[in-house]
């Protein structure tokens, strides 16, 4: 994820382990904030209010990127929207344009394959 960002000149490379423990405590795909993030916010290129998950159509203000992250996150995992909800359906709920899953997953799909999630000593 490192490597994807540095190449691409995204900022949110100083952000990989924000957005790998977030969805690892989450229990989400490790490539889906990121590549929200990189649809939203170009990768942290054009953010408001260190929003850049575009959270609330990027009106929700957050003390840091690190918070908005892990807030996000969170929503995604506990919110009634959210849960029991696969990739899709996630993305759907999180965008309702008919062509946002497509553009997140196939930035998933450019960051690498999906991962065994990882089991943390707390679960």
């Amino acid at each position: 994820l490192q490597q994807f960002f540095s190449a691409r000149g995204y900022p949110l490379k100083d952000h990989v382990e924000a957005f790998l423990v977030a969805a690892d405590e989450n229990r989400l795909d490790w490539r889906l904030l990121p590549s929200i993030s990189i649809v939203e916010s170009s990768g942290g290129k054009h953010v408001r209010n260190n929003n850049v998950l575009g959270w609330g159509s990027a009106s929700v203000k957050f003390e840091s990127v690190r918070e908005s992250i892990y807030a996000v996150a969170r929503r995604l995992s506990s919110s009634k929207l959210y849960q029991n909800k696969d990739v899709d359906g996630i993305l759907g709920t999180y965008n309702t344009s008919a062509e946002y899953p497509a553009r997140v997953k196939q930035i998933m799909n450019a960051i690498g394959p999906a991962r065994p999630r990882l089991v943390l000593a707390m679960d």
